[in-house]
């Protein structure tokens, strides 16, 4: 249970560094934390012509590997299902989308945005 909180910590911290650092390169943040019945998207944000999806992975280290292999199949179609929902939901079609990754290892004091990390197949 102390680990749980421990990794909670360590999300929170990774989604507010990461939100920080996209709005110092420009980007604006729509909404965070956003949730419906597929699941959950970190950070929605808007930069020119794009409407970007982020997930944020935080690590204290590299023990587990790269913070970026935890997004997997499951959690990209996760994702992407999440993204499809928000778009009908506000009724957006004409705008483009992009998935981006934010990976941060606090013990290397390391942060990377991958752009067009992963894409849709729809």
């Amino acid at each position: 249970e102390a680990m749980k909180s421990n990794n909670k910590i360590v999300g929170n911290l990774g989604e507010d560094m990461a939100a920080e650092y996209l709005e110092k390169h420009g980007y604006m943040i729509f909404k965070r934390n956003y949730r419906n019945r597929y699941g959950e998207v970190d950070i929605i944000a808007i930069k020119d012509e794009f409407l970007v999806f982020v997930e944020v992975k935080a690590r204290k280290n590299r023990m587990f590997g790269n913070p970026q292999d935890a997004v997997d199949d499951e959690k990209i179609r996760h994702i992407v299902d999440v993204s499809d929902g928000f778009m009908r939901e506000m009724n957006w079609s004409d705008i483009t989308v992009r998935f981006d990754i934010v990976e941060i290892v606090f013990d290397e004091n390391y942060i990377n945005h991958i752009e067009n990390a992963f894409y849709s197949y729809r």
